[in-house]
């Protein structure tokens, strides 16, 4: 079991994961094509490897995943997971996070208005309740809720991010449960990844009044088990990616001290895989780069050497939140030394 991060292995894992296109997985997983990228490049930008992926082979994957006639009729368009895909909220928050990251946002500044039509996608997807929809067919989830936020935020969209954020407060406020928890939906049950989206979603609208503190923090904290890993809800196995969903949510909280950091690195670290890199949910399975990302995105925030600040509210390298003046007040443990 290995008790360093083995970049070199993780980034070659990630790095293999485009060129292996005659793989029956890879056209089985088509719908996820935006958002695998944004944990790949996310996932390399915290580990210091920036440059692993060609920027501009990113850039022109996700232009081309522009679904130009999905709302036609309401002037917006929006992202898909893929070119000819359907234009979806998941896969336009990966989009802009992405031109986001490699500082491209201004590819959405066209003579046919992108930008103009994708904040209003977003704006769109608001219920007269304050809850978001994934796309005009009307499912709804407080994740949805998180994306349209994060996304006009990185958009600089102050101005309608004021207009709507007591009805989209409110909604949050509906979906809190007796434990200090949210879920997907008023009366859903409290789960971690629920907890951040909605903890992000307030932190965004600068509402984190709107929650019990010291309530969530020790419910969030009581996710730990003995192996030292995390899970989402009670009852369940520990899993690598509640290493960002609950780590995140504690340090936009101010509560990661909260959490035996020492016992949930190791537990991530030894889901490594040694041999082909990348990192599973747990010891001995399969590795993914969706455990990849937040696996690193949880090393960060508990101070791993060699690693880029990781901003807990967005999923993003820190210091590229911090240059558009969107950082909120987090926390992450300090750095330690290699």
């Amino acid at each position: 079991m290995s008790s360093t991060l083995l970049v070199d292995k993780h980034v070659t894992y990630i790095q293999a994961l485009a060129k292996n296109k005659d793989d029956l997985a890879y056209h089985l997983t088509t719908h996820l094509r935006m958002n695998a990228i944004y944990w790949g490049v996310t996932a390399l930008f915290i580990m210091e490897r920036p440059d692993a992926l060609d920027r501009d082979d990113i850039l022109d994957f996700v232009m081309s995943c522009w679904d130009e006639e999905a709302g036609a009729l309401y002037f917006w368009s929006a992202f898909g997971a893929n070119p000819g895909h359907d234009a979806h909220i998941l896969a336009s928050l990966s989009a802009v996070q992405l031109l986001a990251t490699y500082d491209a946002l201004d590819r959405l500044d066209t003579v046919d208005s992108k930008r103009a039509r994708l904040v209003q996608f977003f704006l769109d997807r608001q219920n007269e309740d304050g809850s978001f929809t994934g796309d005009q067919f009307g499912e709804r989830d407080t994740r949805f809720l998180y994306i349209a936020l994060n996304a006009l935020s990185l958009l600089g969209c102050k101005d309608d991010l004021a207009r709507i954020a007591d009805k989209t407060v409110a909604h949050v406020i509906r979906c809190r449960n007796f434990d200090g928890g949210f879920g997907a939906e008023p009366g859903a049950e409290s789960h971690a990844a629920q907890v951040w989206v909605c903890v992000s979603a307030l932190a965004i609208l600068d509402r984190l009044d709107a929650i019990d503190i010291p309530l969530l923090a020790w419910w969030l904290a009581e996710r730990q088990l003995p192996t030292g890993g995390l899970n989402g809800r009670p009852e369940k196995l520990p899993d690598v990616c509640y290493s960002h969903w609950v780590l995140s949510s504690l340090s936009t909280l101010r509560k990661l001290s909260w959490i035996d950091a020492p016992a949930l690195e190791r537990f991530i670290l030894a889901a490594q895989d040694e041999e082909g890199g990348g990192i599973a949910d747990r010891t001995g399975d399969m590795p993914d780069v969706f455990h990849t990302c937040f696996g690193v995105a949880g090393l960060s925030l508990l101070g791993f050497p060699g690693l880029r600040d990781l901003d807990p509210v967005y999923c993003m390298p820190a210091d590229i939140i911090e240059k558009r003046g969107l950082r909120k007040d987090w926390e992450a443990l300090p750095r330690r030394a290699a």
